[in-house]
């Protein structure tokens, strides 16, 4: 098949080093490593899929650039909360990148369009015309809820979505209710065995990354993560190491030690005895990237008890799940002196993700979905 992804990038820098470290004999990379869509890519070309990207977010003129998320009000978040009370199609800017998308569509002529979720600028309009010229499927992907998330423009589209591929099963009952034809939680995320693994630290990183209890990930605004604040405020007297690329309330700063994405990411994790896994406000299912990244760099986790946590592992055995802080602290310090019970479930928990969760068989279900797609057409 030949599948056209349409999604935002970021961490360009990130993509560009990408770039410049592939070899000469093979393909560049769509996505940078930080990006889940860089694992769906390289398992689909595996199973010999031909794929090409539009970026949506890159504006007619200029580049894209990284974004901090901040908890105060910033001249940025001003200037895009005017620009987002425009319609959409009054933008021209906006108007030119769905010329643009159009065009790219018709020179690459996809069999299905891969629309990623959280879309601000292609037009209802514009996905209907390719689908209706070209022929081809759109397959929306997405990790939040439209509820909490979803903008206008995305809602009017979700008549036009084939399949909604989803982490939380919840959210792909909200799709349903707004008009998409078809929903499937996987989820989306998984690992990768190449990538998700233990790594072996050189003595500079170990300095700057062990601690007994790591997070990695978004923490602002509090509105959204308020688990995720309570969690963490809750092991403050632990040795509890932070990393977000995003501001960091200030009861938690003095815990943090920086960024990490990518592979600095996945280091982070390998050199913490707990690593830490609170889905958002949004998430009642369960199923964020960094419950099957975590299992297959091998740390030991604990996770907020949700349905699909349950679902995907055997609590006691690939993971530990806690039902609030009480509960957290308790576990946190029980395996932290028990390092045996603690390296035991994170290996089982390593060879469950690489059986039964890598992204080459989340895309073995997807590409089995798109085929049944094409030929109830």
């Amino acid at each position: 098949m030949r599948i056209l992804f349409v999604a935002s990038l970021h961490h360009p820098e990130a993509l560009q080093a990408a770039v410049a470290a592939t070899p000469p004999d093979q393909p560049p990379p769509l996505f940078p490593p930080s990006m889940g869509q860089a694992l769906w890519d390289k398992a689909l070309r595996r199973r010999g899929h031909t794929t090409a990207v539009f970026y949506r977010n890159l504006p007619a003129f200029g580049g894209a650039r990284s974004q901090r998320h901040s908890q105060g009000i910033t001249p940025g978040k001003v200037i895009n909360a005017l620009v987002n009370r425009l319609p959409p199609e009054a933008n021209p800017d906006y108007r030119r990148r769905n010329h643009r998308l159009l065009e790219q569509a018709r020179a690459f002529r996809p069999d299905v369009l891969w629309l990623v979720g959280d879309n601000t600028v292609i037009y209802p309009d514009t996905l209907a015309a390719i689908k209706s010229e070209l022929r081809c499927h759109l397959v929306y992907s997405t990790g939040v809820s439209p509820i909490v998330f979803a903008r206008p423009i995305e809602k009017r589209a979700a008549r036009l979505y084939d399949l909604v591929l989803v982490n939380d099963y919840y959210h792909g009952i909200q799709w349903l209710e707004l008009g998409a034809r078809r929903m499937e939680c996987l989820p989306v995320s998984a690992c990768d065995p190449d990538f998700h693994h233990p790594y072996d630290l050189t003595p500079e990183e170990r300095a700057a990354y062990t601690c007994d209890v790591s997070f990695v990930g978004t923490l602002v605004p509090d509105n959204l993560y308020s688990r995720r604040l309570r969690a963490l405020e809750a092991l403050r007297d632990f040795d509890l190491g932070i990393w977000s690329v995003h501001d960091v309330p200030s009861s938690l700063r003095p815990h943090v030690r920086g960024a990490a994405l990518g592979e600095t990411m996945l280091r982070v994790l390998s050199a913490a005895k707990i690593t830490i896994n609170i889905h958002g406000d949004f998430m009642h299912y369960g199923g964020n990237m960094r419950t099957f990244e975590a299992a297959g760099v091998g740390v030991f986790q604990i996770a907020d008890d949700l349905p699909g946590t349950r679902q995907w592992f055997q609590a006691g055995e690939t993971i530990v799940t806690y039902t609030d802080e009480t509960d957290l602290r308790a576990k946190v310090a029980y395996y932290l002196a028990h390092a045996d019970e603690r390296e035991a479930i994170a290996r089982r928990a390593r060879e469950h993700v690489y059986a039964h969760h890598t992204y080459d068989q989340r895309m073995v279900r997807v590409e089995t979905l798109m085929q049944e797609l094409m030929q109830n057409t």
